[in-house]
């Protein structure tokens, strides 16, 4: 799943469960759960298999994704101004939310090799997602994000 998706997810449930001592640990466990909805992203895996590195499109749908989820979390984290512990907590459930993908960006882009990586993280991420054509994958993805944004608006 793209990352904007598992941001907005993280912000709307800090927002509405506001106790950061349970809402970082659920960002964290709904990247998990959102890797089961059918989804689409670039295949960086594959691509860095087969080509030796991640292709300029996927690099660039990464980095407009990112800019996207970094934008979204902010601006929900500044919506809870002047309340500086729950914009503090949006913060930290968005960051929680993505560190499962986090943790592989070194090894894609850096070529930073880890057999951890590369022989136990990839292969147990790959085993839990559920893939889905492009066009599908990504209004499953419009759908959970439209709905966490109602879910923060309410």
């Amino acid at each position: 799943m793209l990352e904007t998706p598992h941001v907005v997810v993280a912000a709307a449930i800090a927002v509405n469960v506001a106790n950061p001592a349970l809402a970082i640990p659920l960002a964290l466990g709904s990247h998990f759960v959102l890797e089961k909805v059918p989804h689409w992203n670039p295949h960086l895996n594959t691509e860095l298999k087969k080509f030796g590195k991640v292709s300029a499109q996927s690099t660039n749908i990464v980095i407009i994704d990112s800019i996207l989820a970094l934008t979204f979390g902010s601006l929900v984290a500044y919506m809870m101004l002047p309340n500086v512990g729950l914009a503090l907590t949006v913060l930290l459930a968005c960051l929680a939310s993505v560190v499962p993908d986090l943790i592989e960006a070194p090894y894609y882009f850096l070529h930073k090799n880890s057999d951890f990586i590369d022989k136990k993280w990839i292969p147990f991420k790959k085993s839990i997602q559920v893939d889905a054509s492009k066009g599908f994958g990504l209004f499953t993805q419009l759908l959970v994000v439209f709905a966490s944004i109602w879910w923060i608006l309410t």
